[in-house]
């Protein structure tokens, strides 16, 4: 198939997959129930987005994400702006610098992420959700490890000459690395606000959301002028996650800090036990790969010799 019946087909495929309004009612609520966990997690929209569609979309999987990343543009923008305007709960002093480096990270750093094993990232990604888990449980049971303090000093969060490039590389990696894998991005920004500048959750899941808005954008423009998202299916997934980011972020600034710690944390948990079963399941790939035996060679042994170049296979 050549590029152009293959871009034809693909679009095609894109374009059937909401003819039907039990398909265009199946996008709204995948979009409604994405954009609620993304408004209450800060981030996450992906964790529903990118399996729901490889499902029922019947997509490639490179559609799949560019669709994800493309209706992610209304969660973002919908669920910063009721942070902002309804709690107050952004911090555009460390959110300026998690944004440039989400720009460079989506734009730049993918290719470099991707390069490492898939499995090295996904260990990575392991570590930081369990890590944030455990300090959420501890925080919300009064045990705080940090004392109260953040993982870096007073001091130097109060310096710009710090906070900007901390910040400006730590958007890089998160940029990079959610648009390489599509774990969702708000499950590292997050825990970087949390742990390194002491931001309480409300204001992490409120800068998180902040941060993506334009790496969204950036990632939409790509995946749409490269043909690997579905236009008619984002529209469905926006309109359904536009309430749902407005209920889920009005939902986190009703609970409690030691509520949403327990949340949050009960979250990360499972989306680390998820990764922990991805790995586990594919640990021994080659086993599900040997060749199959040629059915019109069944009685050939080890010591036969192979058919002649051209041969008819025998019968």
């Amino acid at each position: 198939m050549s590029d152009d019946e293959n871009e034809n087909h693909m679009g095609s495929s894109s374009e059937h997959a909401t003819d039907s309004p039990l398909r265009a009612a199946g996008a709204l609520s995948i979009g409604l129930v994405g954009g609620a966990v993304s408004g209450l997690f800060g981030g996450g929209s992906g964790v529903i987005f990118v399996p729901a569609l490889d499902r029922f979309a019947r997509l490639p999987r490179a559609v799949v994400h560019g669709t994800a990343t493309t209706a992610n543009i209304a969660v973002c923008v919908v669920g910063a702006a009721v942070y902002a305007l309804a709690g107050g709960a952004v911090d555009l002093r460390a959110g300026a610098g998690l944004i440039i480096g989400g720009i460079i990270g989506g734009f730049f750093g993918t290719d470099i992420v991707s390069r490492l094993p898939d499995r090295v990232l996904r260990l990575l990604f392991i570590v930081v959700v369990l890590f944030t888990a455990a300090k959420l449980y501890l925080d919300a049971a009064g045990v705080d490890p940090l004392d109260g303090y953040a993982a870096v000093s007073p001091t130097l969060s109060a310096s710009l000459w710090f906070v900007v490039p901390v910040t400006v590389l730590a958007g890089i990696v998160i940029g990079a690395w959610a648009a390489a894998l599509g774990l969702g991005g708000g499950l590292l920004a997050v825990p970087a606000l949390v742990v390194l500048f002491g931001a309480d959750l409300h204001t992490a899941a409120g800068t998180s959301l902040l941060l993506f808005v334009p790496n969204s954008v950036v990632g939409a423009v790509v995946h749409l002028r490269n043909g690997t998202a579905s236009p008619p299916i984002s529209r469905y997934l926006s309109l359904g996650a536009i309430p749902g980011a407005a209920a889920g972020a009005l939902l986190a600034l009703v609970l409690n800090s030691v509520v949403l710690c327990v949340v949050f944390a009960t979250f990360a948990l499972t989306m680390g036990i998820r990764e922990i079963l991805h790995l586990a399941r594919h640990q021994h790939p080659a086993a599900h790969n040997t060749p199959p035996l040629r059915p019109s060679q069944p009685n050939q042994g080890p010591d036969t010799p192979p058919p002649a170049p051209g041969a008819a296979p025998s019968e």
